[in-house]
């Protein structure tokens, strides 16, 4: 049984924390980021062909926005899939890997002179999927409808447990998350208690955040899906 430390945001981390728990580990949470709908969010699908999806936090926000649920949701990996399919869109395709993955599939799925694609945002997106696209003909409209915030510290209980080396390893599932898990371990001075802690990473982007911290081991799934990553806990 290992000691796991979830930073998934709160709404993500359940069916992690449901599936660890059931391979016999003993969880905690700890959202790193904490995600809103923006003030002024405003979604428009007027003439688009498809929506593009890089989290499950964009297809929640859409979700909230819109009762469109009949144009194609054309998702990064499958857990935004799987959030795509549990919101109600009827046609939803998954990438299983990254925004490269993610304009490959929209490339195979989708053509340019059918309407523009519409990409629910946060206002930090890893990648330039617009670019990529426009590369190829294809007209995407950003529509930035939520932001996740930062944490500033941990929780007592993780402050708590880190120190007392109460924790074997921690999940990262964005650079972002990384760097805010790096940061408030330096501000807190806990770096030295992670020297028995195995940081699992997503991708390299993520374990390239990390880079400086002291650990264990920095483990990068086979392949960013969160099902690889499990794959680095057993």
């Amino acid at each position: 049984m290992a000691r796991i430390l979830i930073t998934r945001p709160e709404e993500d981390a359940a069916a992690l924390a449901e599936t660890l728990t059931g391979l016999g580990h003993q969880v905690q949470l700890e959202p790193l980021l904490s995600v809103r709908l923006r003030e002024d969010a405003a979604l428009d699908v007027t003439g688009a062909q498809a929506l593009l999806f890089t989290s499950a936090n964009g297809v929640r926000a859409a979700a909230m926005l819109t009762g469109e649920r009949g144009l194609p949701a054309l998702c990064v990996g499958d857990a935004t899939a799987r959030a795509a399919r549990d919101a109600g869109f009827r046609t939803v395709k998954s990438a299983a890997g990254d925004v490269h993955d993610l304009a490959a599939l929209v490339r195979g799925a989708s053509r340019p002179y059918a309407g523009p694609l519409v990409h629910v945002a946060g206002t930090v997106a890893a990648g330039d999927l617009a670019s990529d696209l426009a590369a190829s003909g294809f007209e995407v409209r950003r529509a930035v409808v939520y932001e996740a915030v930062a944490a500033e510290r941990f929780s007592e209980a993780t402050h708590a447990a880190i120190k007392g080396r109460r924790i074997d390893a921690v999940t990262l599932f964005s650079p972002r998350t990384a760097r805010t898990f790096a940061r408030i371990v330096q501000e807190a001075g806990l770096g030295a208690m992670l020297d028995t802690v195995d940081l699992l990473c997503l991708s390299a982007a993520v374990a390239e955040a990390l880079d400086a911290l002291p650990r264990r081991r920095l483990l990068v799934a086979a392949e960013p899906t969160q099902t690889a990553l499990i794959d680095l806990i057993r």
